[in-house]
């Protein structure tokens, strides 16, 4: 993919809409996904609600996170997820509307993706 070897480059909106982008046009793209995981797990305290959200969301959506429970705990997306509940917990739910609560809670549940302990 063309965008993977930029994605450091990527604004937290550029990696959650690129992530979108594929999710929606159906585009199996496994390789991509992992790429947008590992770049975005050490960066979700720079992530807006909605960003979090929708990255949550394209991930499960699209498959690369519903195969969560196939995939190693070290592959980038299960861990993002790990991150992801991490940064929901750090932050509490105050701060996110309900339809951003809905579609995460969504994309675990989809994946198969309980939050760590």
């Amino acid at each position: 993919e063309a965008a993977a070897p930029r994605l450091a480059e990527f604004d937290p909106q550029g990696l959650a809409n690129t992530a979108w982008a594929y999710a929606t046009a159906g585009h199996a793209a496994p390789e991509l996904f992992d790429a947008i995981a590992a770049e975005a797990a050490p960066r979700l305290s720079q992530f807006k609600p909605q960003e979090l959200s929708i990255l949550a969301w394209a991930c499960a959506a699209d498959g690369a996170a519903g195969s969560c429970r196939g995939k190693p705990s070290a592959a980038p997306v299960p861990l993002l997820f790990d991150a992801l509940a991490a940064e929901v917990a750090r932050r509490g739910v105050g701060g996110f509307k309900p339809q951003e609560l809905a579609n995460t809670a969504w994309a675990f549940a989809s994946a198969g993706h309980a939050a760590p302990e």
